[in-house]
């Protein structure tokens, strides 16, 4: 883990009880900062969905403390490495991570652009120290003794292309990148984002197997989206509260491989046949709504939605790895949830170790409804089609010397 330096938050004289730490607009109380160390979950940047279940925590390492009239961060925050942060996803996802009371040292890099975003988040008066680092040459100090490695580098889809479209150019990326992840940081967790997930996650986990550092446990694609989207959308449907709904999505990260299991969405909530594929189908469209939307003042993607749901999936790996019970979400790893696919998107339980069961081995996929157990079986081909195509291609490249 990385030591951080002692940076504060500034705060009036007044006492701190009933005083407010300022971010932007929002507002987190000196009660919600000393809870932070509590019994009780942490003041949440993002909304997690093993939020609902009530669980006891066991006290948390403090990342924050008092002195006198400050609030100061402590050696007990994480390091984090995001790749590809000068990007679209990665520039928003780097502010959101720079906010996380868990995190003490972030590192950015790109291969052009970062210095600006380096020092913009650095003005930031939240403990994360930031550092950035440009170009290959640069790459292997950027990874050093980092515990997460987030990678949304790569090309993002434009209107008419499919995720798969990006394979050609994100593939290689994906590969360069993982293969420095080895050399540097062969114990941290990797959050893959970039596109196609179906694919470059078995890209990533051929490359590691290749240099003999391969962990399944600590590999994941980050899917959350899939999650975030399916809540949104459930809550507007059936006017509920957002906070209060979860629905679990499993399959891949592409198209018709997104399955929500509405039939699994808590609070239980009804559905019409109609209601069903309409939400299924807007789930796995979505990234195309959005693409088509900023289509019309000059394209782009998903990149502000992106961003929130992989800081989400981030501070649920770092409560993991804090040692938080019961920390939950759904992402794209290797698992034998379906035997037929060696990768597979479904709830996985996170601990001090990445992922640490599989929930209940897959239990949703039990007792589907005809409408989601037809979908499984439709979209197996196709994830399958998208995991072997990744690993020719990890498989044919040429094994590279270690960088750093």
């Amino acid at each position: 883990m990385a030591s951080a330096a002692m940076s504060t938050l500034n705060l009036s004289s007044s006492p701190l009880t009933k005083q407010q730490l300022r971010f932007g607009a929002s507002t987190l109380s000196a009660e919600h900062v000393s809870g932070f160390s509590s019994a009780r979950p942490a003041p949440s940047l993002c909304c997690s969905s093993s939020h609902w279940r009530a669980v006891k925590l066991r006290p948390r390492r403090r990342p924050w403390r008092r002195a006198g009239n400050r609030v100061v961060a402590q050696a007990s925050g994480y390091k984090v490495a995001i790749l590809g942060a000068a990007g679209g996803i990665g520039q928003p996802l780097s502010l959101l991570v720079k906010m996380s009371p868990l995190v003490s040292a972030l590192h950015l890099y790109d291969i052009a652009n970062v210095d600006g975003v380096t020092a913009d988040l650095g003005h930031c008066n939240t403990p994360a120290k930031v550092a950035g680092f440009t170009g290959k040459e640069e790459l292997a100090g950027c990874l050093a003794g980092v515990d997460v490695v987030v990678i949304p580098a790569g090309v993002p889809r434009k209107p008419g292309m499919t995720r798969d479209d990006l394979f050609g150019i994100n593939a290689g990326i994906v590969r360069e990148l993982v293969e420095a992840v080895a050399d540097n940081a062969p114990a941290a967790l990797v959050h893959v984002i970039s596109n196609p997930v179906n694919s470059t996650v078995p890209i990533a986990a051929e490359v590691l197997k290749r240099k003999g550092v391969y962990d399944p446990r600590k590999l994941f694609g980050v899917t959350t989206l899939d999650v975030v989207r399916a809540n949104t959308f459930v809550a507007e449907m059936k006017g509920l509260p957002l906070a209060d709904v979860d629905v679990p999505v499993v399959g891949g990260h592409a198209a018709a491989t997104i399955l929500p299991l509405l039939s699994k969405a808590r609070p239980k909530t009804a559905f019409t046949d109609e209601e069903v594929e309409a939400l299924t189908r807007r789930i796995q469209n979505a990234g195309t709504e959005v693409v088509e939307a900023k289509a019309k003042a000059g394209g782009g993607s998903a990149t502000l939605s992106m961003a929130y749901a992989a800081a989400r999936f981030l501070e649920a790996s770092l409560r993991g790895l804090d040692g938080d019970a019961d920390v939950y979400e759904c992402s794209y790893v290797q698992c034998q949830a379906v035997p037929e696919l060696p990768f597979f998107a479904c709830r996985v339980k996170l601990g001090r170790d990445g992922v640490e069961e599989v929930a209940a081995a897959g239990a949703e996929l039990r007792g589907l409804t005809e409408f989601e157990a037809r979908a499984l079986e439709a979209l197996k081909p196709q994830l399958k089609k998208s995991i072997d195509k990744g690993v020719a291609y990890a498989q044919q490249q040429p094994a590279t010397v270690a960088m750093g």
